[in-house]
């Protein structure tokens, strides 16, 4: 290698190393907050399916947000199977001890004013999700050889417990979230979330990705009304000491459980949305990845793989695969359609990208190429509704017609 050579090599190494503070910074900017335990909560009986103790992340507000909470169920799915429960209690999905001990707080949980306008400063709070079951049971299963805590009511109780002295109890402004299984948990728990804080306290709640539907498959059958009964019927018990029926129902919506033959339909949240008197608002996509995969089209539902790429790529789903996903996002509308029309203090942000949970990716959530409707993006939304500077009701145009998607997430990505 000759003397000029070399130069130009020390050259692009020194401008390297001279930008590299500015230019490679992604992973250094990152938002990591650390797992708090919650010791306690083993008194109340509080533990994830395996038996291990439940935890929260939080990372504290600051300025003129110090007083004001978010906190934010995560999301995972269920089990609705002691097999399916054992597995799970094998896993960061139902035990503390397999979970990250840093969690990335990014979209609503950013701490950046650029990234996240309305919520930047408060302070935010993500609840692990450990129980199966949306945060909603109170039972347990024992054979004598297998152990499964069903407590999601009480690992609810127990954060909410641990949270209330280090300034929850004097919370100006709050808003209760959650993503996918953990925006189900919304549903469940947002008018207790409003009775445990001050009367004076500004409380609302936000689902994204939870207005999972009541919905039959596409060959008729209801496949997710099955699962739900199944995962409400697991975590059934009755307890000499109390005399009474515990589990998921007792802690539903007793004037929803009280208007169904069936009481599990109220853990669906279209049928338990007109009971809740918090204002809510509704941030889903039409054509929810994580409902097109497991409700619409479960794989029982399609032996033959005829919409496998269809379910890969939208693009590649033909005129009568395009149809059905057009009448799923018909029902969607017709099940939100009282609360569009009635709920003066509602919002929604109903979009047609082929997504599953947007409000915790920053790219969805409020960056340049974010999605919109009607030039605003799901931040603005929010915030909008929030803080009540404008109606926000926004229902996009059918696909393929929204240009600003992030289209598609493939169902391996799929909580």
């Amino acid at each position: 290698m000759n003397v000029k050579m070399v130069n130009i090599a020390l050259a692009i190494v020194l401008a390297l190393l001279t930008c590299a503070p500015c230019c490679i910074h992604s992973d250094d900017d990152r938002l990591l907050v650390s797992m708090t335990l919650v010791h306690d909560a083993s008194a109340l009986g509080a533990f994830c399916l395996d038996g291990s103790l439940p935890a929260y992340h939080l990372h504290r507000g600051f300025g003129a947000g110090e007083g004001n909470w978010l906190l934010q169920f995560e999301g995972g799915g269920w089990c609705n199977d002691i097999q399916l429960c054992l597995e799970r209690a094998k896993t960061r999905r139902g035990s503390t001890r397999y979970m990250s001990k840093w969690e990335v707080f990014s979209g609503i949980l950013s701490n950046n004013a650029s990234l996240n306008p309305d919520f930047y400063n408060w302070n935010r709070v993500k609840l692990r999700y450990c129980d199966g079951a949306s945060f909603a049971g109170d039972s347990k299963f024992d054979n004598g050889t297998s152990l499964l805590y069903f407590r999601g009511q009480k690992i609810w109780e127990a954060i909410i417990r641990d949270l209330l002295p280090k300034g929850l109890s004097t919370a100006r402004k709050a808003l209760l979230s959650g993503c996918s299984a953990g925006g189900l948990a919304t549903f469940v728990h947002c008018d207790n979330f409003t009775s445990i804080l001050p009367r004076n306290t500004n409380v609302k709640c936000l689902s994204d990705a939870g207005f999972f539907l009541d919905e039959r498959d596409i060959s008729l059958k209801r496949t997710m009304r099955t699962f739900f009964q199944n995962l409400v019927s697991l975590q059934v018990i009755f307890t000499r000491e109390k005399c009474a029926w515990q589990g998921i129902e007792p802690n539903l919506d007793q004037k929803c459980t009280g208007s169904f033959d069936y009481p599990t339909l109220c853990f669906f949240p279209q049928y338990a949305l007109e009971y809740i008197t918090t204002p809510y608002f509704i941030l889903n996509s039409a054509y929810d990845v994580y409902q097109f995969h497991h409700i619409l089209v479960p794989p029982s539902a399609d032996l033959r793989g005829y919409w496998n790429h269809c379910k890969l790529n939208a693009a590649s789903c033909d005129a009568n695969q395009i149809d059905v996903l057009q009448g799923f996002r018909r029902s969607m509308l017709v099940a939100l359609s009282s609360f569009f029309t009635n709920s003066a203090g509602g919002g929604m942000f109903i979009n047609s990208c082929f997504a599953h949970c947007q409000s915790e990716s920053q790219d969805t959530w409020f960056a340049v190429d974010s999605p919109r409707i009607h030039n605003k993006t799901i931040a603005e939304a929010v915030g909008d509704w929030y803080y009540s500077r404008r109606v926000t009701k926004e229902i996009d145009c059918p696909y393929p017609c929204d240009s600003t998607c992030h289209n598609l997430i493939p169902s391996s990505q799929v909580q």
